[in-house]
């Protein structure tokens, strides 16, 4: 004979049924303890109200016999069906959809967490009105029933109660409930825990109907996409644009800092402090424009940009920062189409950027042509190689042509359809840059 009380395996076997126990009574329960549970239970009952309707008007609700119960879910189709060829019902079932089948998965699709799997939108096709009126007959149908349970299976418990305690008879559901039984009162919980059930059930199998009939069509994911991908693009953009302010900025800024130490002199320091004053004041102004972008999430008109016509703002950082600028800007830069003008604009605030950060305050030639004849916006800019005791630890070679920001430049170009070539170039660093002025080309940009 085993002993219980000492035996490993017993103990063993006893403690993972006493966890299991409230394990499952856990998963029975959990349920009940959502709200979605109920919004879907207010879902399925809602479906029912066009019947509801109908049978106001004929044969009325109170007196009903069997057969007129059995018209009650029939009689609305064809209206139903009616209202679904009109594009305004799709979006409104899935409105109603997304708050009460999934209160949850929208509130997080709201705050840009999830894609929606039910869609908010009109009829767009044929083919979205024709899932929409199934949808409708697949609600009510769902709808009287879930009503007719809601309201059968709670009276089923009244009648065993009122049975056990009372021995009175009642017929419920064509069932005649009668007896003193005691033992009905142990009956009594089963019709509200079937009811639960068919609520949990019927409310999960609605939310996949839903999602299967008024999820997004495949234009609609296409659009949304295309839209992701634009939002996603504008985003690498600010991002891109606000690399280039700050680090040029920061260049600027601990070149003058590193001068002013060197040169001792209250009047070049004064200097130096107002050139990084003002650069900084200009990136400051890039970096709310672009944190309120990114807050807002929505394309802004990109009017407050600057352009190439404020190209004498970066000169005159660049002469502040020790830079000798021989500068030449020609042709009608007004005129050049936004884009253009918007990129030119940060390609040579970059490429100036890199002169300061890998050769330092050194002379550096700068010439802007708008060339009238051909229709291209040339940027050159040159500056002499550093010597092997001018390279600083850490920093990328600028012989190597790999930092980021020579790729930033050459994608810029690419994007426009221009080119950008830089390297060694007659005993000089060479950055030219080339990218086309046509309107209709650089109007795809915008």
């Amino acid at each position: 004979m085993v002993d219980v009380s000492t035996s490993p395996t017993a103990l063993t076997a006893l403690t993972a049924l006493a966890t299991r126990v409230p394990r499952a009574a856990r998963t029975v329960v959990a349920p009940l303890t959502r709200a979605v549970t109920y919004t879907r239970w207010l879902h399925l009952l809602m479906g029912a109200v066009v019947a509801a309707v109908c049978g106001l008007v004929y044969p009325g609700l109170f007196g009903l016999r069997p057969a007129d119960m059995l018209w009650l879910p029939v009689l609305p189709v064809l209206p139903l069906v009616a209202v679904a060829m009109v594009p305004a019902t799709r979006l409104a079932e899935g409105l109603q959809a997304r708050l009460l089948l999934t209160p949850g998965e929208h509130a997080r699709h709201q705050q840009g967490h999830l894609a929606p799997r039910i869609a908010a939108a009109p009829s767009a096709s044929w083919g979205d009105r024709g899932r929409t009126a199934l949808w409708l007959v697949l609600r009510l149908e769902a709808g009287c029933l879930t009503a007719l349970l809601s309201v059968q299976l709670p009276a089923l418990t009244g009648a065993l109660v009122s049975a056990a305690s009372q021995g009175t008879s009642t017929v419920v559901m064509g069932v005649r409930i009668g007896g003193h039984h005691w033992w009905y009162a142990l009956l009594a919980p089963l019709p509200l825990a079937a009811l639960m059930a068919l609520v949990v059930a019927a409310g999960s199998l609605m939310t996949a109907a839903a999602t299967r009939l008024l999820g997004p069509s495949a234009a609609e994911r296409l659009a949304a996409l295309e839209e992701r991908t634009e939002r996603l693009l504008e985003h690498n953009r600010l991002a891109r644009e606000l690399h280039d302010s700050i680090g040029h900025a920061l260049t600027v800024a601990v070149v003058q800092a590193g001068a002013a130490r060197a040169a001792g002199s209250a009047e070049f320091t004064d200097r130096a402090l107002a050139a990084i004053e003002e650069t900084g004041r200009h990136a400051l102004e890039d970096l709310e424009r672009v944190l309120r972008l990114l807050r807002e999430d929505t394309a802004r008109g990109p009017a407050d940009r600057p352009g190439l016509t404020d190209a004498e703002r970066l000169l005159e950082s660049a002469r502040a920062a020790g830079s000798t600028l021989d500068a030449k800007v020609s042709g009608p830069l007004e005129e050049l189409p936004g884009p253009v003008s918007r990129e030119g604009y940060r390609i040579l605030q970059e490429a100036l950027t890199n002169v300061l950060r890998h050769a330092g305050p050194v002379p550096v030639a700068v010439r802007v042509d708008v060339a009238a004849d051909t229709g291209l916006l040339r940027l050159d800019v040159r500056n002499p190689l550093p010597g092997p005791d001018q390279s600083r630890p850490g920093e990328t070679s600028v012989g190597t042509g790999l930092g980021s920001g020579l790729r930033g430049i050459r994608e810029r170009a690419a994007l426009l359809g221009g080119e950008a070539e830089a390297g060694p170039y007659e005993g000089e660093w060479r950055l030219s840059v080339t990218l086309p002025a046509d309107r209709s080309r650089a109007h795809t940009m915008a």
